[in-house]
């Protein structure tokens, strides 16, 4: 193990990489259920198309983590990406518009986007092009990803990860969110109105989300290994217990009739090699370059922006502020974006939720290899992972986004064109959801700040390059 992954060269063990890949998993375990969700439809569960793409999902995170594992040997995982999946799911549903075939043709089609788009990511790897953008990203704003991120996380933490149903006096259901609508109302009285039935689950998912928090803190303090992931097992045994406590609910009672036996039938008749070149000629080119586009641009920056922000909380990036093995990395999740398409699913790009598995010790491949081995167990073991409470990854969430706020002492905040372009990217991240749109924000702010202090030539081609095609992107219509 020590000679394939140079584990003493990282100071690193064995024990804290498996520790750091189990981490990792379980803060994105998540994502094998809500991206069939998101891509098929909530209501479409075990139909042939949803089991296809839940088979989908869980096999090109694992190749794209595996290549990730030995070819940069970085702590890094892979898995379709948030926001990529929601808008192919869109386009999906525009393919239906445009030519009338069905949802699963028109999927079929779809699929054939993200192939191309992985194969063009596959030689702008090859030739070094995509290492060279990240270069000429300006180390202000590299130094800067990482923080960014870790404000994102905390947003998703207290945001989209802290979320309970609930509904009002009147019957009406809705889904509510920790900060915005708990922390959000103006008094207890008023929050208690707001989410009526949910009121008291979500009183438990905060409770047991500061609690996970202040566990991992401790252990931390304590110099315990593994304190994220140790943290996040207190949180939801305190959650299940609250559940059957105060609910008078089984926390397990999903696993009575789940099923542990893989749908590769439906796989293979639904989404394995299943690319439709022929509904794909249908979209038109005119759209089917604009979408190309799209999605090669939103995956490489959200796929840069998390290498380079995570990389820098683990002391990974050199005095220049470049990550050693960078074209690898990039390689690997090209590769997984290829083999997403192949088996059934969007974009495969780099999770930001990687950072959770760096905060536990994480340095090396190793700790990649073992969440990938965890995504191929979860064909026959989904049911476990479906029942890992999102108020238990929120506290790992939130306490990896917090440390990743500790890079601001690298920024010169006397040096207004380093200064207004991270603060434009920690401002834009958590309220897009985009990595990638906060760093082309926050190259745009650069550039013209550059030209409006007379100091052009300080500012690369490529960067300019950069920002214009990021101005076209916000403000084009097509």
């Amino acid at each position: 193990m020590d000679k394939l992954f140079q584990l003493k060269k990282n100071g690193t063990t064995v024990r804290t990489e498996v520790v750091a890949g189990l981490t990792t998993f379980m803060t994105m375990a998540y994502i094998i259920a809500l991206n069939p969700n998101i891509l098929v439809g909530f209501d479409s569960q075990g139909t042939p198309l949803w089991n296809g793409v839940f088979l989908a999902t869980c096999i090109a995170s694992a190749i794209g983590t595996i290549c990730m594992a030995f070819l940069a040997n970085k702590p890094f995982v892979m898995a379709p990406g948030m926001g990529l999946n929601t808008f192919f799911n869109t386009v999906v549903l525009n393919i239906v518009a445009i030519t009338g075939m069905t949802f699963t043709q028109s999927f079929q089609s779809a699929l054939v986007i993200i192939f191309i788009e992985g194969i063009i990511f596959i030689v702008l790897s090859i030739l070094n092009i995509r290492e060279k953008i990240v270069q000429a990203i300006p180390l202000g704003v590299r130094l800067g990803i990482g923080p960014a991120i870790g404000l994102m996380l905390m947003n998703i933490g207290f945001g989209s990860n802290a979320q309970v149903f609930g509904a009002d006096a009147d019957g009406n259901g809705s889904m509510f969110f920790a900060m915005r609508d708990f922390f959000g109302s103006l008094t207890a009285s008023a929050a208690k109105d707001k989410l009526g039935t949910g009121y008291n689950m979500m009183i438990l998912t905060i409770v047991t989300m500061f609690i996970g928090l202040i566990a991992i803190i401790a252990l931390n303090h304590k110099k315990v290994k593994g304190a994220v992931l140790y943290g996040m097992m207190i949180a939801s045994a305190i959650y299940w217990a609250g559940e059957a406590i105060f609910f008078d609910t089984n926390p397990f009672e999903s696993l009575k009739t789940a099923s542990f036996v893989p749908p590769f039938k439906d796989m293979a008749d639904t989404t394995l090699f299943r690319l439709d070149f022929k509904g794909f000629m249908e979209i038109g080119w005119f759209t089917i370059i604009t979408l190309i586009i799209t999605f090669c641009l939103i995956d490489m920056f959200d796929t840069i922006g998390t290498l380079v922000g995570t990389a820098s909380r683990a002391k990974m990036l050199d005095e220049k502020g470049n990550m050693p093995k960078m074209k690898e990395a990039l390689l690997s999740d090209a590769i997984g974006t290829v083999a997403g398409s192949v088996t059934g699913t969007s974009t495969v790009t780099t999770f930001v939720e990687s950072a959770s598995g760096v905060e536990a010790g994480g340095r090396t491949g190793l700790s990649a290899l073992v969440a990938a081995v965890m995504f191929l167990c979860c064909m026959f073991i989904a049911p476990l992972a479906a029942i890992i409470p999102t108020a238990a990854t929120s506290s790992a969430l939130i306490y990896v986004g917090i440390l990743m706020l500790g890079n601001l002492k690298e920024i010169k905040f006397d040096d207004i064109s380093q200064l207004a372009p991270v603060a434009v990217m920690l401002l834009a991240m958590p309220i897009s959801g985009s990595i990638g749109h906060g760093i082309g924000l926050a190259l745009i702010t650069y550039t013209v700040i550059k030209l409006t202090q007379g100091r052009a030539r300080d500012v690369s081609w490529l960067t300019y390059v950069l920002s214009v095609i990021f101005i076209l992107k916000f403000f084009v219509a097509v």
